[in-house]
């Protein structure tokens, strides 16, 4: 296949070579949504390109919401921040003073933000193979005094599990017994497979989840990651409150005024698209897991029920620790190292999905090549 590249000029596409497939970062090739495009182009001739200004968002964001995961959150509970990343490490450091929870395999910046952007300590508790969530590990976890706050990524990135309500149930039960602020990235819950559905966290509501927080955006549903326009909901007044008071103006004025207007659009507009991607997505997955069937056998590989992403297996193709860097050297496919997600899942892959057909069958023949160079 020859591989020509789009002109775009993200990091997806110019962190790596020319000749190398980059299927690594969260961003997807597809063309922009037809309605976002439209409300970028009409502020840029209108010369609207000041300062933010949150504006309608609460209110598109809760009537997303509602539409989609069934939950309106309050609009008079919503904050804009620049991006989830941001929302993550201001919670941690304006609202917890302890140690931090995380569940590996999971996200790489979890690890950064705890432990480098906010300085506390770290608890592991991994995911249970084939069982998702160790509640019993989670609940012994919390229990110690210097424990303050647990990221919960739902759903999960690298695995695309979708946590049941009795899951979520249980986490905030344990939280309210032992004192832990739960911050909830749902970032991925607009992106679950068709005929799935997702539970947004405080939507158990308030009695169980007033002291928590979600955190959420439309750039991974809809690919405005370079835009800017993240928000966090609180699950009370007071924790609002709390949020308002102790969040410094840099902070809130992180966000972006076209990720505002991008936002907007894709709440209000965007919906056929995103029922489109999320079929193509779906397919994409089918596509993938057939092709691993045909032509690397020895890789495991559970389509998720959300996200775009694929977390491969590949401890039984022999290729060391880091299978990622085998791949790009051999392949000139660019996938991110399991490892980077726990230091426990060295030998698997992260792959992204949101991509051509073509692409996805060009970097599995590329990926059995470099099994065999």
């Amino acid at each position: 296949m020859t591989f020509e590249r789009p002109p775009r000029t993200s990091a997806k596409w110019r962190a790596y070579p020319q000749d190398v497939l980059p299927l690594w970062v969260a961003e997807m090739d597809f063309p922009l949504a037809e309605p976002i495009a439209a409300a970028l182009h009409d502020a840029i001739d209108r010369s609207d390109t000041g300062y933010r200004w949150a504006g309608d968002l609460p209110q598109a964001l809760s009537d997303f919401s509602g539409r989609r995961l069934g939950w309106a959150p309050d609009p008079a509970r919503i904050m804009l921040l620049g991006d989830v990343l941001v929302g993550l490490a201001e919670t941690v450091r304006r609202l917890t003073t302890g140690a931090v929870v995380i569940t590996p395999p999971v996200y790489p910046p979890f690890f950064h933000v705890a432990t480098t952007i906010v300085g506390r300590d770290l608890v592991e508790v991994p995911l249970a193979p084939g069982k998702g969530l160790d509640l019993e590990g989670l609940g012994e976890a919390f229990a110690p005094p210097e424990v303050t706050s647990f990221l919960l990524c739902n759903p999960h990135n690298p695995t695309g599990e979708i946590w049941t309500r009795e899951q979520l149930v249980e986490i905030a039960a344990l939280a309210r017994r032992h004192d832990v602020l739960v911050i909830s990235d749902e970032i991925w819950a607009p992106l679950t497979m068709p005929g799935r559905a997702m539970t947004p966290y405080l939507s158990l509501g308030e009695e169980l989840t007033g002291p928590d927080v979600a955190l959420v955006a439309a750039s991974k549903a809809f690919n405005l990651a370079g835009l800017k326009a993240a928000q966090v909901v609180a699950g009370s007044d007071e924790t609002i409150k709390r949020l308002t008071e102790r969040m410094p103006i840099e902070v809130t004025y992180s966000a972006g005024h076209l990720g505002v207007i991008a936002s907007l659009a894709a709440y209000r507009d965007g919906g056929a698209w995103l029922d489109a991607t999320r079929e193509q997505i779906e397919a994409n997955a089918h596509l993938l897991s057939a092709l691993l069937a045909e032509h690397l056998p020895a890789v495991g590989y559970v389509p998720g029920e959300s996200t775009y992403l694929a977390w491969l297996d590949c401890r039984g193709l022999r290729l060391g620790d880091d299978p990622a860097a085998a791949f790009l050297e051999r392949g000139r496919v660019a996938l991110n190292p399991g490892a980077d997600f726990g230091a426990a899942w060295a030998g698997y892959v992260r792959l992204n999905l949101a991509t051509t057909p073509d692409i996805i069958t060009e970097a599995v023949r590329r990926m059995s090549v470099a099994t065999t160079a």
